[in-house]
């Protein structure tokens, strides 16, 4: 837990006490108004651009709690994972030591604590935004929180990254033939893997900091994101082609480290939780505002973008029912019904 009145250059001997109790000491030592209120200086961390709806959501969480504690309360928050060096594991990893005060990010990333995790991706388990909808206003988002408190983190809300979609160099992608030997960036979890390699790609793995530096010299042909995503990386600059298939849904997880979450009185607790999930409603509203023009703009710049048939989609749905074979006993057939679309 951090001191409002703290300064990075100088960290007075009271604050570093602060941070080593935070570390592992049995008491904490706070500070407060004349009131008795404890105040907060707290710091988030964001995966992706400052011009992006995460960011954007992630800001009005910040805006709105420093608004109504007027300044008790503040949330810097940082974009592009610069509290983990770019590495949105280990600021996921932090989250839960509590080291981070509180981020938005995917629950891929996630996934690297508990494989659980991994069943909101699973490849074309949603046809539609209402049925995300549906599933996380439901046992499904209940379930993920349930998993969620396990891994020492409070979600104060259910953002959206979206359906992810494929850009590439080589050409058009249309049937998982057209993979075939395509170095393909994708996030750091083993479905995913398993899941590029089954369509004949040979999928790579690193942080997104590095992505952008690899397709400009050419050592991978693409990568996979949703449209914000790509539009706001400027992907468009070194990719060519933009294939429209939505084959996974990118959730993401405003969360806030339990053990803070849970040291704040029942006052500011009630607060975060009503405030994140205003601050979650407005990012997913956001950037599916934002996705549609941001599509037309990527077509504008040059991208040929290409939408699948349904008849090209089964194919690739047929192509991925290995993943469910394998995946499904890890998830939990509980937790994978609780998404599925009844």
């Amino acid at each position: 837990m951090k001191l409002k009145k703290r300064k990075w250059a100088l960290i007075p001997t009271l604050a570093l006490s602060v941070l080593l109790a935070a570390c592992g000491g049995d008491e904490k030592e706070k500070s407060a108004t004349d009131t008795g209120e404890e105040e907060y200086n707290l710091k988030m961390s964001v995966t992706v651009a400052d011009t992006t709806a995460w960011f954007a959501g992630a800001q009005k969480l910040a805006d709105d709690i420093e608004a109504e504690t007027d300044g008790r309360i503040t949330i810097d928050v940082f974009a592009n994972e610069q509290l983990s060096g770019g590495d949105s594991a280990k600021a996921v990893e932090g989250l839960a030591k509590g080291s981070i005060d509180l981020t938005f990010n995917s629950t891929i990333i996630y996934s690297i604590l508990d494989e659980r995790f991994g069943v909101v991706s699973a490849p074309f388990l949603f046809n539609s935004l209402d049925d995300v909808d549906a599933a996380f206003a439901g046992d499904g988002g209940e379930l993920l929180s349930d998993i969620l408190l396990e891994k020492n983190v409070v979600a104060l809300g259910f953002g959206e990254n979206g359906f992810r979609q494929v850009t590439n160099n080589k050409g058009p992608i249309a049937s998982p033939a057209d993979f075939k030997g395509m170095k393909m960036r994708i996030p750091g979890i083993t479905m995913y893997t398993d899941l590029f390699r089954g369509y004949g790609a040979d999928p790579a793995t690193m942080t997104w900091s590095e992505v952008f530096t690899a397709l400009q010299q050419g050592t991978i042909d693409g990568q996979e994101n949703p449209i914000d995503v790509i539009y706001s990386s400027k992907i468009d600059e070194v990719q060519d082609y933009l294939t429209l298939w939505n084959y996974s849904y990118d959730p993401l997880v405003l969360g806030i480290n339990k053990d803070l979450y849970e040291s704040m009185s029942k006052e500011d607790q009630e607060l975060f939780d009503r405030l994140g999930k205003e601050a979650a409603a407005y990012q997913v509203q956001l950037n599916r505002e934002r996705s549609a023009e941001q599509l037309e703009e990527l077509k504008e710049k040059g991208m040929e973008v290409n939408e699948l048939t349904d008849e090209q989609l089964q194919a690739f749905k047929d192509a991925s029912q290995a993943v469910y074979d394998k995946y499904t006993a890890i998830w939990g057939e509980d937790l994978l019904k609780a998404f599925q679309a009844e």
